[in-house]
């Protein structure tokens, strides 16, 4: 099935907003095995749009426009679809209601020029918005199916997820059962995932298990979709696959589906009854600004100290006598105990960044020293590197200020969460021996 997204409006088309609509919509549709043909961004034009509603119409079959539902004179996207339809439009009375109990809740009075947001044309199939006042709609336009979507994200993907893509699966011919298990991995690139994980796809010989992958610095996304006759169908099939990457892909899975990394840490910290204190270099609060926000993070979280060269670390913790000047592991565990002493937390992360000096270039990076204070008993049995009541570990990343930043971020945390699961902080694979 030939599958065209339209994205609407001048900001998009000028570049004042990145049109991140598009790639959400894309990777969505991708990943139930619906693949995109054409992409077309277009401005608040009549004509345009009207050109290139109807193209859409000759050469896909379905079409996704974002944009252009809302109240004001340049949302275009209700009078345009119904021209090239070749119908007026409508007042959806029900829609009406629905947007005038919207405000209502809200304790405010609907503007006369949300009115227009009700008008449909006529004949459209009505998609519903459950928590926004843009109406969607699908209609037929020349060969096509339309499906028209606010512009707003979280609206948007509301809608795709909950109405479009089940109608599109099924326009399509796919079975109707389709499952998306995703691991998110940490440590190995994507040419190193795709390589241990080698012929597996083949291991259910119908091809309804697809592999891919998404990489999205530091973290890759490892993807399997597949496609049954129904729920237990699926469920057997990927089984044997999923256990098969957990195996390969080993302690380098740091989570699984909705999952994130710092969710992750979270719960192992929340589980184990222990509290966090963070020491940051460099990073601009990048680790606590992952954590401190979560649910039940006030239970756990306890303080970050936020630095940006490394010779503020020592008052900051109160290791005034200690100087930084020369790096070792002895004072990287110094800060992360001191920092746990005062915060009086039972754990502390000390992530401490020497820079390369120089401009800012891909060939320069920093050193990363990471250091983990803890009550000296792990809440698993430990296999990590050192002793005592600290865990320890040096790496270097190469790249520019903004790589390294959010690559020490992201080696920070997840050393955190291999330390609270009782996996060793350092690990690496001998991909001549796979």
């Amino acid at each position: 099935m030939r599958i065209e997204i339209i994205c609407t409006g001048d900001e998009v088309l000028t570049g004042k907003i990145i049109n991140s609509n598009f790639s959400y919509m894309a990777q969505k549709l991708e990943d139930v095995g619906l693949s995109v043909h054409w992409g077309t961004t277009v401005g608040d034009d009549r004509d345009s749009l009207l050109a290139a509603f109807r193209l859409a119409g000759e050469r896909a079959d379905s079409v996704i426009v974002n944009g252009g539902l809302g109240p004001t004179v340049d949302d275009l996207s209700q009078e345009i679809a119904a021209q090239a339809a070749g119908v007026g439009l409508v007042l959806d009375a029900a829609w009406l209601t629905r947007m005038e109990e919207f405000f209502a809740r809200r304790s405010r009075v609907m503007p006369p020029n949300n009115r227009k947001q009700a008008m449909l044309p006529a004949g459209a199939e009505f998609l519903d918005n459950p928590i926004g006042t843009a109406c969607g709609f699908a209609l037929t336009i020349g060969r096509a199916r339309f499906f028209f979507t606010p512009g707003v994200p979280r609206e948007l993907r509301r809608m795709l997820e909950e109405q479009i893509v089940p109608r599109l699966l099924a326009q399509s011919g796919a079975p109707s059962a389709i499952t998306l298990k995703r691991f998110h991995s940490y440590g190995l690139g994507e040419s190193h995932v795709d390589q241990l994980l080698t012929g597996l796809e083949a291991m259910v010989p119908d091809g309804s298990v697809k592999l891919g992958f998404r990489a999205h610095y530091p973290q890759i996304e490892t993807k399997l979709t597949v496609r049954g006759r129904d729920e237990a169908d699926i469920r057997a099939k990927l089984a044997p696959v999923e256990a098969e990457v957990r195996a390969r892909l080993g302690n380098f899975i740091l989570a699984e589906d909705d999952q994130t990394l710092e969710g992750v840490v979270l719960a192992a910290l929340t589980r184990a009854g222990a509290t966090l204190a963070l020491v940051e270099t460099f990073t601009a609060g990048a680790i606590a600004a992952r954590i401190a926000h979560l649910p039940a993070a006030e239970h756990v979280f306890r303080r970050g100290i936020v630095v940006r060269v490394l010779d503020q670390v020592p008052a900051a913790v109160g290791l005034s006598h200690v100087s930084l000047a020369e790096m070792t592991q002895v004072k990287a565990e110094a800060v992360a105990r001191a920092a746990r002493d005062a915060a009086g937390a039972t754990h502390a992360l000390a992530v401490l960044i020497e820079l390369d000096e120089g401009a800012d270039r891909i060939d320069l990076g920093g050193t990363v020293w990471i250091a983990i204070a803890h009550p000296g008993v792990p809440p698993v049995e430990p296999r990590n590197a050192g002793g005592g009541d600290v865990a320890f570990r040096r790496s270097r990343i190469v790249g520019g200020r903004e790589w390294v930043r959010l690559g020490a971020a992201e080696l920070a945390l997840d050393c955190l969460r291999r330390f609270l699961q009782g996996l060793p902080v350092v690990e690496r694979i001998d991909f001549e021996k796979v």
